[in-house]
């Protein structure tokens, strides 16, 4: 993965405890080797997971820490060994920056269920020096896990699709869920859910949103596109929906009921869950003994599976809706997305901001 010869400083923004308070942190780079890509970092989303990260809300938080996996940079270095990429190129770095490279999940090119992954943050090397995020100016990442962003693809929009857009389009590759026709739900509106409908509709699928309240109806409708829209107190709604819908995609990340949703499912249907949770979900057996049901779980996607889903996107004309803030609003930003406060992703401009002290 590169060897450590010559100090490279950077500067990001970081959290040092878990209060989750961002502030300017400068850190050293590793040296650019020869299958690394050095990246000058243009943009970075915000997903869920960095606000768990960073308030160390799973007990496994490291300090300082640079969150930020959604990072869309330029190539400005190349080692001997890279032929994917040259300085210039446009390209994306998701959740990952490392693996085994010889397990079962890593031959069959599923290397984010490899269990000697490496994040891009809040992890180290094989060397021991930490990872550190997209919210920074600079990082060198290993050419397996960098991907060209198509061309014409804006950066702001590209961002969200490495975390959220593969999050949402592997599962439903994996269970073979690409063909049209289908009936889907999309549990939770949020940077997943509304990639979620927005690749669902366009697989030529009918898709429900389901929701806890009435206020994201009109946008889930008008502006995603979706058919329907269900909120899961609504009994008199969810039992006309009964028995309807394939699969169901869970990107809810805090503790919820499963019962009321695997009501929906029809033989054979499939739960799929992806919003992080560190308290234990629950339901009685019946609910899935009855209808063959499926509970599964999947987890962002593959390099192979990021660089399809972006030509998908493309191909559809699919971008993300999201908010651009600056790095001196990510804090803010943060408490936003804390409270759902954001449609429906926010992306930081680290190339137009000012990250130094």
């Amino acid at each position: 993965m590169g060897k450590m010869e010559v100090e490279r400083k950077t500067t990001g923004w970081a959290a040092r405890d878990p209060s989750g308070l961002l502030s300017p942190y400068t850190y050293t780079l590793r040296e650019t080797g020869p299958e690394d890509v050095h990246i000058r970092i243009i943009c970075c989303g915000i997903c869920h997971t960095d606000l768990h990260q960073t308030k160390n809300d799973l007990g496994m938080s490291n300090y300082p820490m640079v969150p930020g996996h959604e990072v869309v940079g330029e190539v400005v270095e190349v080692g001997s060994g890279v032929s994917k990429f040259t300085a210039g190129d446009i390209v994306g770095v998701g959740c990952l920056v490392g693996c085994c490279g010889g397990c079962s999940p890593c031959e069959r090119d599923l290397e984010q269920y490899c269990p000697k992954k490496i994040w891009s943050y809040n992890d180290v090397y094989i060397n021991g020096q930490p990872t550190q995020g997209g919210f920074a100016r600079a990082t060198v990442v290993h050419q397996k896990f960098v991907v060209k962003i198509p061309e014409g693809m804006a950066v702001e929009q590209a961002a969200p699709l490495l975390c959220a857009g593969v999050t949402v389009y592997s599962p439903l590759a994996h269970f073979g869920l690409k063909r049209p026709g289908l009936r889907g739900g999309i549990l939770g509106l949020g940077g997943v859910g509304h990639m979620g409908v927005k690749i669902a509709k366009a697989m030529g699928h009918h898709v429900t949103v389901i929701s806890s309240s009435n206020k994201k109806r009109e946008e889930a409708l008008k502006d995603l596109g979706a058919d329907d829209y269900v909120i899961g107190s609504d009994q008199t709604k969810m039992n006309e929906l009964a028995d309807s819908m394939d699969y169901i995609i869970d990107t809810v990340p805090v503790h919820h009921a499963l019962e009321p949703y695997l009501s929906l499912l029809r033989l054979d249907g499939k739960l799929i869950l992806m919003g992080v949770i560190s308290n234990p979900l629950q339901f009685l057996t019946p609910m899935v003994m009855l209808g063959r049901k499926v509970i599964t779980g999947s987890f962002i996607g593959s390099m192979k599976e990021t660089e399809e889903m972006l030509e998908f996107c493309k191909e559809k004309g699919l971008s993300s809706i999201i908010e651009v803030v600056k790095m001196d609003y990510v804090n803010t930003a943060f408490e936003r997305l804390e409270k759902n406060d954001v449609r429906y992703r926010f992306v930081v401009d680290v190339e137009g901001s000012k990250l130094e002290a």
